[in-house]
């Protein structure tokens, strides 16, 4: 035996030996890279919990190592973006987000990509469909099922081929599944919200069919979007009367109340039953020309609910709607102005009538639009103060674009701590807008910016 193969076998035998007890890995790891962020902090929630809170390091990155997670479905939020993501024990997750095209850029590398990166393609593909099933709801029920069920079997088809080559366990067999079952079924109920008001028993059991292939009480899917959106879906349906339209009955109190009597009967699983109840909750108080009848709601939903935590938070939406009435001062938050200094939202008064308009850094298509209105606004109303609030604090690259577009600074500003701001000021459409008078009190607090209907509201103010 020569030198080198003698070399060779001990080097193999204490390869062996370095064997006998291999590392075995636990617990999970979750990092990743934000390029163009809109904040400095990515959240990791499973269901409406915060996990943790991480800081992007000075290269925009972020890990952590956790040990008690269980498997299952979490959700990843780079304010004002979140997608879903499937963590299970044993997995070493990086995934790369351009915060600027936040879904189309999510990418997902390591122990457990292949699934994450399954789910981001189904949602790409399923946005780049909504369109041409947008033009079909006109189609009939038969021809409108033909379409979905060559959707259904495509995405079918990509999951047999990710399943072949991926040893998936049973929860992610389960959740990248009903990625696309409960997609499509979603659009199925949709469909005959909108379309089968008037269908006759035998219609309804036709087109109805695919429900008996679906689960009304599965817990592990109880914060998935898809199974989500499609249960309610389903109770919107159920709650419908016979010949009754759903565009006219979805906002009202009474329709609502029958949505939760539904949930009440078909949904199993207190896990589910609370969130799907907390959603039709908020639906509900956040349909602010029903907020005379919210208590009548209430009572119903306190009689659904067993979660305290959630009876909260809907009491305390309904608390801060109330807080935004007209001739109620408005609620003091923090706001940060062009020279990063911490101000109080009281110091934005200076005895005019104020129109306060928000906007996103990573939407900054919709910012343009904005200021177009605002430049016409201004010159319309000269009398009224245009004040910009955008929803991440300043960095050096809004610096740069107000500079170009010729801003005034003196009257943009930011949030300091958009969750909390966004609770106090009930922040849920960024086209929001809040008309204050002279003294500071609210003349109205659910503005839409860019409605129609804004103009006539800003003309009767003159």
């Amino acid at each position: 035996m020569n030198r080198i193969t003698l070399f060779s076998t001990v080097l193999f035998l204490l390869c062996i030996g370095c064997q006998s007890e291999p590392y075995v890995r636990s617990g999970i790891f979750f990092g990743g890279q934000i390029v163009n962020p809109s904040s400095r902090e990515v959240t990791l929630y499973q269901g409406n919990r915060v996990i943790e809170t991480l800081e992007l390091d000075k290269s925009l990155r972020f890990q952590k190592k956790f040990d008690s997670l269980t498997s299952g479905i979490y959700k990843v939020e780079h304010l004002p973006e979140f997608q879903t993501v499937l963590l299970e024990e044993k997995d070493s997750l990086w995934v790369r987000i351009n915060a600027s095209a936040f879904d189309e850029s999510i990418v997902f590398s390591g122990v457990g990509a292949s699934k994450n990166n399954f789910l981001m393609e189904l949602i790409l593909k399923q946005k780049s469909e909504s369109n041409y099933l947008s033009s079909k709801y006109a189609s009939n029920s038969n021809t409108f099922n033909s379409i979905l069920d060559s959707l259904l079997l495509e995405k079918k088809q990509l999951w047999i081929q990710m399943d072949s080559v991926n040893t998936l366990s049973p929860i992610a067999q389960k959740v990248t599944q009903a990625a696309y079952i409960y997609h499509y079924a979603n659009i199925r109920e949709r469909y005959a919200l909108l379309r089968g008001s008037n269908w006759t028993a035998e219609e309804n059991n036709l087109f109805f069919d695919y429900r008996t292939f679906l689960n009304y009480g599965d817990n592990d899917l109880a914060f998935f979007d898809p199974y989500i959106n499609y249960i309610l879906n389903f109770i919107s349906q159920k709650a419908l009367d016979k010949g009754s339209s759903y565009l006219k009955q979805k906002q009202t109190t009474p329709y609502n109340i029958e949505r939760l009597k539904v949930l009440d009967q078909e949904v199993k699983g207190s896990l589910l039953r609370n969130n799907l109840a907390r959603a039709i909750a908020f639906e509900e108080v956040l349909t602010f020309e029903n907020h005379g009848q919210h208590e009548r709601f209430l009572q119903y939903y306190a009689t659904v609910n067993s979660s305290p935590v959630y009876l909260a938070e809907v009491l305390a939406l309904h608390a801060n709607i109330s807080n935004m009435g007209a001739n109620q001062a408005l609620p003091e938050i923090a706001l940060q102005n062009v020279k990063r200094e911490t101000i109080s939202s009281n110091e934005l008064l200076n005895n005019k009538t104020t129109v306060i308009y928000f906007w996103s850094q990573t939407q900054m298509n919709h910012y343009k639009n904005t200021l177009e209105l605002v430049k016409d606004f201004q010159k319309r109303f000269p009398n009224i103060r245009f004040v910009g609030i955008c929803i991440q604090p300043f960095n050096s690259m809004v610096d740069q674009v107000q500079k170009m577009m010729e801003i005034n600074i003196d009257d943009q500003f930011s949030l300091v701590d958009f969750e909390k701001a966004g609770e106090a000021w009930v922040l849920t459409l960024l086209n929001k807008a809040i008309i204050l008078n002279p003294e500071g009190l609210i003349l109205e607090g659910f503005g839409n910016f860019s409605d129609a209907t804004f103009e006539k509201t800003l003309t009767e103010l003159q």
